[in-house]
């Protein structure tokens, strides 16, 4: 069995193994890490030969740290990392590489038919229909998205939400409320098979699912990195944030949505950012919590998507595609169905 896991900001962690009688056997670490003393890789090999087949990653974890001689030094990697990388292998998970990606960017829709068309999509996927995709999202109205679970009354100021022209909807994952408009954010949906994380922890998929646009935002000159659980930050602040949803066994849908431009006041006034918010993140003003990427490149939109697009790319190849018109039927369907619906929207009041 071979494993593989790019450590987010770090570096390639390899292993070969196989399982003998329910135990891991000819366990071989690999990688482009740096380590020393160079004695450590075979500690770190005979501390995992021998666990059960089926020990979680913070067993192996454990057992990989407690092997390790005083004052060696791990650079790119982790006790953790590693054990990520032996739950891939035995989980038989796939790579980036592994699969022919298509990306979409396409037309406009409205908000509610945006949101279902995450649903339709990451179920196309996980039902073997569709090729795992990226989407690049485009708005033609301003909307409040808010998470899952969230309280349509606790987030939104519903009575400035209409003096703005902010349609408030509901998205199936986790998460907090995003302000949408046309032309001031970037949003993107990935839909992958659940092999891609197959190992992964919840908090591990998140970056490893962004690594690719936090690569895209370096090159644009962006001093950008993963904060978790789901935030993607640079040292000007917070660009944007991420939420995801498991499909059943067959698929994950991860989204993201960055700040091109942002009205502070506006948000302010149509969310309700609680002062323990504010103080969780270390700031005065909700306003000040997200610095969009306009200030930061000075560049156009479409140019800082076109080079986006263009990293994703070179990272992992992908043919560009479209939505279907059997997926946008069905997506309208689940529009009727359920996410126009006031259940849905306030299935927490």
């Amino acid at each position: 069995m071979h494993g593989e896991y790019k450590v987010p900001g770090g570096k390639l962690v390899v292993v070969d193994l196989e399982v003998e009688g329910g135990k891991i056997t000819g366990f071989r670490l690999a990688g482009d890490f740096f380590l020393e003393p160079d004695s450590a890789l075979e500690e770190i090999n005979a501390a995992v030969n021998g666990l059960p087949a089926d020990s979680d990653a913070a067993t192996i974890a454990s057992v990989v740290r407690h092997a390790l001689p005083e004052g060696v030094q791990m650079l790119g990697f982790s006790p953790e990392a590693v054990a990520t990388t032996v739950r891939r292998a035995l989980s038989q998970a796939s790579t980036w590489t592994d699969y022919d990606w298509q990306l979409v960017h396409g037309d406009a829709y409205p908000p509610t038919l945006q949101l279902a068309l995450d649903q339709v999509l990451t179920e196309e996927v996980g039902a073997g229909r569709r090729k795992p995709t990226l989407r690049m999202w485009e708005w033609n109205e301003p909307a409040v998205v808010i998470g899952s679970f969230q309280s349509v009354k606790n987030e939104v100021d519903l009575e400035n939400a209409e003096k703005y022209g902010f349609q408030v909807v509901r998205r199936i994952s986790g998460g907090g409320a995003m302000l949408m408009d046309a032309g001031t954010i970037i949003t993107y949906s990935i839909y992958a098979p659940s092999e891609l994380v197959h190992g992964m922890s919840f908090a591990d998929s998140y970056a490893f699912l962004d690594e690719w646009v936090i690569t895209g935002l370096k090159k644009l000159g962006i001093d950008a990195y993963y904060q978790p659980l789901n935030d993607i930050a640079s040292s000007k602040g917070k660009i944007g944030g991420a939420a995801q949803k498991r499909i059943g066994a067959g698929a994950v849908l991860h989204h993201v949505t960055m700040s091109y431009d942002m009205d502070g006041d506006k948000m302010v006034q149509i969310l309700r950012i609680g002062r323990e918010k504010m103080s969780d993140k270390g700031t005065k003003s909700a306003a000040k919590r997200v610095d969009p990427l306009r200030s930061q490149t000075g560049l156009p939109r479409e140019e800082i998507i076109g080079s986006l697009k263009q990293t994703f790319r070179e990272l992992y190849g992908a043919t560009d595609g479209e939505i279907t018109q059997d997926e946008l039927e069905k997506a309208q369907r689940l529009v009727d169905e359920k996410f126009s619906t006031e259940e849905w929207l306030y299935r927490v009041p």
